[in-house]
């Protein structure tokens, strides 16, 4: 499927919980703040990544179901923001804009788009961010821990595909959560992870509606496209 049916979609919010690091300062992007491309498609003769660009990297995670690297992995190129802690890869023909709102200490949102120029992600860095929660009913497709985001603070993030319902509307998500999201009637959150002293939010970007069903979204997983983006989201790394 596609990616003409990703962009950001509007949420019906029942409580808004901020949550913020001690002593830690907000990481709204300021409106002095400018953005700037930071990746590009590279080639294997290329230089090696540098904080805040994307080089070429070896396969990362593909999209089996236990998240282990496939022998016909594509290529794939490493983006790291410019503060060098935190890392994903993303296929080697896509490429990462970066909008700064702060440089000390770093605050930053870095958008994925396609080899076609389409939106595929958002990726947030900083110390402060907002949650959501409202009732829902939930079914989960797939959800498995990212390795290079074990050892932070609980609950350990997971790569999660699955999708709320609210009054038979439904709201199809893909991103990283913090822990397991549990099938059933639940609350909706979004997935805020806590990396050393930041916050990260990281979402795959789709449009209202985007799945015709529960088994066409499931199909769409199991296709290139899906399996590009859960290996983004797998690949995520912090050091």
């Amino acid at each position: 499927m596609r990616p003409s049916h990703r962009a950001p979609s509007a949420t019906a919010l029942a409580a808004i919980v901020a949550l913020a690091l001690s002593g830690c300062g907000a990481g709204t992007p300021a409106g002095g703040a400018s953005p700037s491309a930071v990746s590009a498609p590279m080639t294997s003769s290329s230089p090696a990544a540098v904080p805040g660009t994307s080089g070429p990297a070896t396969p990362g995670p593909s999209a089996g179901a236990t998240g282990q690297p496939s022998p016909s992995a594509a290529k794939v190129a490493t983006y790291a923001f410019p503060d060098g802690h935190l890392s994903f890869q993303h296929p080697a023909d896509w490429r990462v804009e970066l909008f700064t709102a702060g440089e000390s200490p770093f605050v930053g949102t870095a958008t994925v788009y396609d080899a076609g120029g389409v939106k595929q992600a958002t990726v947030y860095s900083g110390q402060i961010a907002d949650g959501v929660t409202s009732p829902v009913t939930r079914t989960v497709f797939e959800s498995l821990p990212v390795p290079g985001l074990q050892g932070q603070q609980a609950p350990e993030a997971h790569y999660s595909f699955y999708v709320d319902r609210v009054n038979d509307v439904a709201k199809y998500r893909m991103h990283l959560t913090a822990g397991a999201p549990i099938a059933g009637a639940e609350m909706a959150h979004d997935g805020i992870i806590r990396t050393g002293e930041r916050v990260l939010v990281a979402d795959v970007e789709f449009i209202e509606k985007p799945f015709a069903s529960d088994e066409a979204a499931k199909s769409w997983l199991a296709g290139a496209e899906g399996q590009a983006l859960k290996a983004l989201l797998m690949s995520f790394s912090y050091r």
